[in-house]
């Protein structure tokens, strides 16, 4: 290998730090090596392995998923969620940052991507948080933080992403995230419990409420809550494949909204669309984007000469976890989940498989890892997602995101290190 070898990807940090968006500035770096670097390819090959990647019946799951999302918010059914969980859990310390909490957990299920829970939440709990005196920049990273859920949780759009990059089960995937989700909204519950107390933030009930009144609540979210239980026993009973799920979903959320709440009208119909077309295109421009890259990578045996070079370092699958987790802590302060997917799991997965490493544990490590990185700066998608709606400086985001993220590591390192948490479900069920 020469220098030029490894030029593509200075290029690429050197974009990323004057702030270049994720997807042009890994075409630009792919684009400087098949039209200067490499004489032997023809120049078309970028643009030809960018087409086909997107010739796959299973990518087809993302933009399902991200419509089912969309038309919820429109349904009414976000609504109920929010009021299941204040009344499930607004009588706690920091009542409504907790309800901030339990609400990201219910929508894993529904939107599957952090990026569009963070809007969301930004818009909706926000300005409620502030009304009851809780400051506006806690509140926001409240928000950011229990986005971190999401995409864990199934059918998040991470997983999907990890299941076809790795040629692993979606439905092991989507099982394996269920329990690592719901320990993360516990943890971070318990974070917002500690800082409220001694921030003095109050519940946001007065007082527990009535097995009764859960019940009823609990009836009218029942329709939401039944949608990851079935799309998960679906793919378990061969009823339907991940793609089909993704388009029974939408079907579902179309038939909740319109016949069970009659909250959906056709004059939604525009607003679903143009919102569903427009977060699958930048999802979908920036797999085309880290897909081209890829291909320049293993042009150059990066992955393979990655790979070596750790095998023969590290011989301890617990220490190459450890390691793996600091590398893509690192490379998600600048990479999106969804591209960053894409890019390391050729380069650390077949290190993983050949210690000994579940390759379905490695995925939700690798995205747990890519989450909490969206979390952080210098570049963290619900970082700047949530701080650009909410108005919020950046050093007020930082100073009260330390708890958080010494909390979301916490919960990394147990399922670094306990394996089980991961495997359980999929060892039970699959």
């Amino acid at each position: 290998m020469t220098f030029l070898s490894f030029l593509p990807i200075i290029i690429l940090f050197v974009l990323f730090i004057l702030r270049v968006p994720i997807a042009m500035a890994l075409l630009i770096s792919t684009a400087v090596y098949f039209g200067a670097v490499n004489t032997f390819m023809p120049k078309e090959t970028m643009i030809q392995t960018m087409v086909a990647s997107m010739e796959s019946f299973p990518y087809l799951a993302i933009p399902f998923f991200t419509c089912a999302g969309v038309v919820f918010n429109y349904a009414g059914i976000t609504n109920r969620l929010m009021g299941l969980a204040e009344m499930l859990f607004g009588h706690m310390r920091g009542g409504m940052a907790q309800v901030n909490v339990a609400l990201s957990a219910m929508m894993g299920g529904l939107s599957g991507s952090a990026n569009a829970d963070a809007a969301m939440q930004t818009k909706m709990i926000v300005p409620e948080m502030e009304k009851l005196g809780y400051n506006r920049a806690f509140s926001t990273v409240v928000t950011a933080a229990s986005a971190c859920i999401t995409p864990i949780i199934p059918p998040g759009i991470i997983l999907i992403l990890y299941a076809l990059v790795a040629d692993v089960s979606v439905a092991k995937m989507f099982l394996a995230g269920l329990l690592p989700g719901i320990m993360l909204c516990i943890i971070l519950m318990i974070t917002v419990a500690l800082v409220s107390s001694k921030k003095g933030y109050a519940p946001s009930r007065v007082k527990r409420a009535s097995f009764g009144e859960i019940v009823r609540h609990m009836g009218r979210s029942i329709w939401a809550l039944l949608l990851p239980f079935g799309i998960i026993m679906g793919l378990r009973f061969g009823v339907f494949t991940p793609t089909e799920a993704g388009a029974v979903a939408v079907v579902y959320a179309v038939f909740v909204g319109a016949v069970v709440y009659r909250e959906l009208k056709w004059k939604h119909v525009g607003r679903i669309l143009e919102e569903s077309v427009l977060a699958t295109a930048g999802v979908m421009f920036i797999i085309c984007a880290a897909n081209a890259f890829a291909s320049y990578l293993t042009w150059e045996s990066i992955p393979a000469t990655f790979s070596n070079f750790l095998i023969g370092s590290v011989e301890n699958p617990v220490l190459l976890l450890l390691i793996v987790n600091m590398l893509l802590l690192f490379v998600g302060f600048f990479f999106e989940g969804g591209s960053a997917i894409i890019l390391m799991t050729p380069l650390l997965l077949p290190v993983a498989i050949q210690l000994g490493i579940d390759p379905v544990h490695f995925g939700i490590v690798m995205a747990v890892n890519l989450t909490i990185a969206g979390f952080t700066p210098p570049v963290g998608t619900m970082m700047f997602i949530t701080i650009s709606i909410a108005k919020v400086k950046m050093e007020d985001y930082v100073r009260h995101a330390i708890p958080f993220f010494v909390a979301l590591i916490i919960a990394l390192l147990l399922l670094t290190l306990v394996p089980a948490i991961s495997l359980w479900l999929p060892q039970l069920f699959l």
